[in-house]
């Protein structure tokens, strides 16, 4: 045979060879979850890919089959060629030795495989139309290979298509997929969707309104004094309660109140009429949880009580959905937890503020397995009431104290942290 038909047939053979590196990296780095969105879109290329990997050590077999027959056959050529140019040379069979393992490690396995792992789903899905008829044609041949295959991994106690099923994505990996895909998910979607699944890790005991901080009725006090609260209430729901407010009756939608009292006065026994019964919320239970549980339930307040029937506060639909879209733009003149920059870069805030709206507003670091609001992770800090005056660091946060007030924190300046 001519010289140069030898030369292109070696050069078919590494060729050859090439496709089926490409083809073995690009079908283990395809990502499975676009390859299924392609699937049901009905990619005729996606079907074939997915039926392959659906078997990986058939898969595996015909690549390897078809790579190692191709480079067997390369070398063997490189021999043929060097004998007859060089006379049986020794030193000429081990220089074709170098170079052709030279040529099948640049041109038929490091650099389409590095292709491949660039571009794995264009490649994957055009090779899947000639593997598939590929391992239809060396079927039995792949079939004696992996008896082998099988008897060896048995040896050793290995059972890798036992746990194929068990490698699903985890919340941790879903939020990082979510993250890594800002060029395709708006801002506010990417933030919404986080913040979606943090709902499981997020208790009502986080989002609240603590009893010392709810506005109530109190059905014992006098009709004037009802009126008087129902009128300048910016709530459309209250609690009511007789004496104190662990006596909590119910709850009173004030907008049919105020209809109601269109044709006058109203008196507590009126309320007695239209209240509704309290739903009570264990404290602990996840937002996620409690979201389908006001669904279910056609709720849309609750009470949170602890393990021992004690009111500790109350969480409404509106407080779940914000922590999921963001806080609406309409909130009550007395609503807590407002931040008021200062010039000097401070900035003073309540200490009823929660801990996870200081680090998701001003981009703190507070911890969150303690203490829900600033006055309690103050408190936990010293151990004791501290003075107004006093300052402190928490998680590197300079702080001041600018007011107290009983046993409670009540303004804190949150200083500006110095700058590296």
């Amino acid at each position: 045979m001519p010289l140069y038909a030898l030369l292109i047939a070696l050069v078919v053979l590494l060729i050859l060879s090439a496709f089926f590196s490409l083809s073995e990296t690009s079908m283990m780095a395809i990502n499975r979850y676009r390859l299924k969105h392609l699937v049901k879109q009905g990619h005729h290329g996606a079907r074939l890919t997915t039926q392959l990997l659906a078997n990986t050590d058939r898969l595996l077999g015909v690549i390897l089959l078809g790579n190692n027959l191709l480079n067997a056959a390369a070398a063997t050529l490189v021999a043929v060629i060097v004998s007859s140019l060089f006379d049986h040379s020794d030193l000429a069979l081990l220089l074709g030795t170098v170079c052709v393992t030279f040529a099948i490690l640049v041109f038929s396995e490091i650099t389409p495989k590095v292709i491949a792992a660039a571009y794995p789903e264009r490649i994957a899905l055009a090779s899947s139309y000639v593997l598939s008829p590929l391992l239809k044609l060396f079927y039995p041949i792949v079939w004696f290979v992996n008896l082998f295959v099988q008897g060896l991994l048995t040896i050793l106690r290995l059972k890798p298509g036992a746990d194929s099923n068990t490698h699903k994505i985890s919340m941790e990996e879903l939020k990082t997929l979510v993250l890594e895909a800002g060029h395709f998910i708006r801002k506010k979607h990417q933030s919404m969707l986080l913040n979606l699944f943090d709902l499981e890790t997020i208790t009502v005991d986080d989002v609240m309104v603590p009893l010392s901080q709810i506005k109530a009725i109190d059905l014992d006090a006098d009709d004037a004094s009802i009126q008087n609260q129902l009128l300048t209430c910016h709530h459309t729901r209250l609690p009511a309660y007789r004496g104190t407010l662990d006596n909590v009756t119910g709850v009173i939608h004030t907008r049919r109140v105020l209809n109601q009292m269109k044709g006058g006065g109203i008196t507590s026994a009126d309320l007695e009429k239209i209240i509704r019964k309290p739903y009570f919320i264990p404290s602990g239970t996840p937002l996620f949880s409690q979201l389908q549980l006001f669904q279910e339930n056609r709720e849309r307040v609750g009470l949170v009580v602890n393990e021992y029937g004690e009111w500790m506060g109350l969480v409404t639909l509106d407080d779940i959905i914000e922590e999921i879209i963001g806080e609406f733009a309409t909130h009550s003149p007395s609503q807590v937890g407002s931040f008021l920059s200062q010039e000097d870069g401070s900035v003073i805030v309540e200490g009823t503020s929660l801990l996870r709206d200081l680090n998701r507003k001003l981009e703190m670091r507070l911890p969150l397995d303690g203490p829900k609001t600033l006055n309690g992770l103050i408190l936990e800090y010293f151990q004791d009431i501290p003075e107004s005056g006093t300052s402190l660091k928490i998680a590197g946060h300079p702080m001041e104290i600018i007011q107290t007030q009983g046993r409670v924190v009540k303004v804190v300046r949150i200083l500006a942290a110095p700058t590296e």
